[in-house]
């Protein structure tokens, strides 16, 4: 069994491993004016990324078929974790989203967008490749998305919900919906955009009052910053001004390793885990922030070679699906440093510290190594 490891995608392992070292750099950095508050993030991504590594190796060993046909019971399990995390984890940061586990935290809505994957993947082999009809096969995978969607939104975690969104768009889009129904869901967006604007414009002051009420205000000060800029006091907008003032001030070689001086909490908070494309930018300048996003280039295009020889299309579907959410991923963290999409709780992938992120990300390219390994005749279920 073993021995089909030689066939993994080394060039991909490659990359992980100088993401573990850019990683690993970087939070030592980010975390260097904080003096003992998080100390030792730095050693915890290094155990992260090795716990990873065998992450991926050994989800690359299973065949994800046998992930294909236990979906639904996948599923089921992932709609109770959301559903038993918002019912009784301790609030964070405003959000029921973590369980806490000895002195490790686990966020389900992580492990989710994997699960939501696996059955999108599982839906669209049905069709064999042939077109979607809006009824019977459209709606149905829609609704797939739309629970757990709203379940991740109550928490509230907004920058996981839209990755759901943005999964099932690619993964329809690949499973070949018609061009009509990509019309169709194009122009209801946009209008539900427009009219999401209007109306938050309409009734700002008695969103703010409500949502105070509720103590849900971070929501409404990231929508009104994002839309409304020049209204938004200057404590809601500090983060993405310094973020933007940091970025730039690096220029096009950076100051240097550790020698950035906007990292701390009263310029940009989190500077090791959301925020961290702003030390890649203070440090490291234009030229560093260019190469990082090279590596993500190579990285996700050979993700994308490995979905083209795939025989069995459900691969190549979960693939795209597991695609979509990193490019999202990455350009939504790295536009809401430079000013050009609203701050969300969404991390940079692989970079950014955290645990539950990192694993599900090595999870996911354990996956798309089994899809690779496991290209044999196959019979849909």
């Amino acid at each position: 069994m073993f021995f089909k490891l030689k066939h993994v995608d080394w060039l991909m392992v490659g990359i992980l491993a100088l993401f573990m070292v850019f990683s690993t750099l970087l939070v030592r950095s980010a975390i260097a004016p904080y003096e003992t508050e998080f100390q030792w993030y730095d050693l915890k991504t290094i155990i992260f990324y090795l716990l990873g590594f065998v992450v991926v190796f050994g989800m690359a060993l299973v065949d994800y078929r046998t992930l294909l046909r236990y979906s639904w019971y996948v599923y089921g399990a992932g709609c109770v974790l959301l559903v038993l995390v918002y019912l009784f984890a301790p609030e964070i940061n405003g959000a029921r989203s973590w369980f806490k586990i000895g002195g490790l935290q686990f966020q389900p809505a992580e492990l989710v967008k994997v699960i939501l994957i696996l059955t999108t993947g599982y839906l669209l082999g049905k069709k064999m490749g042939q077109p979607l009809h809006f009824r019977r096969d459209i709606i149905p995978i829609t609704l797939v998305t739309l629970l757990p969607f709203f379940l991740v939104l109550i928490q509230p975690d907004l920058g996981n919900a839209i990755i759901y969104l943005v999964v099932l768009v690619g993964m329809l889009w690949i499973g070949n919906a018609r061009y009509s129904h990509v019309l169709i869901g194009l122009t209801a967006a946009v209008a539900g955009l427009i009219l999401f604007v209007t109306l938050f414009n309409a009734y700002n002051t008695q969103i703010q009052d409500y949502l105070a009420k509720h103590q849900k205000l971070h929501w409404y000060q990231r929508i009104n910053t994002f839309i409304n800029p020049d209204q938004a006091s200057s404590d809601d907008r500090h983060q993405s001004n310094y973020a933007k003032i940091a970025i730039g001030s690096g220029g096009l070689l950076g100051d240097g390793y550790m020698k950035g001086d906007l990292k701390n909490k009263k310029f940009v908070p989190y500077p090791y885990s959301d925020s961290i494309f702003v030390v890649v930018g203070e440090e490291f300048g234009f030229i560093g922030a260019s190469v990082l996003l090279l590596l993500y280039f190579l990285f996700i295009y050979r993700m994308i070679l490995i979905a083209l020889h795939c025989i069995d299309k459900r691969g190549a579907y979960m693939i795209v699906g597991i695609v979509a959410m990193f490019l999202f991923q990455i350009f939504e963290n790295v536009g809401m440093m430079i000013g050009l999409m609203p701050i969300t709780g969404i991390t940079l992938p692989f970079i950014s510290y955290g645990g539950t992120s990192l694993l599900i990300n090595m999870l996911c390219i354990g996956l798309v190594f089994s899809i690779k390994l496991h290209q044999e005749k196959y019979k849909v279920d």
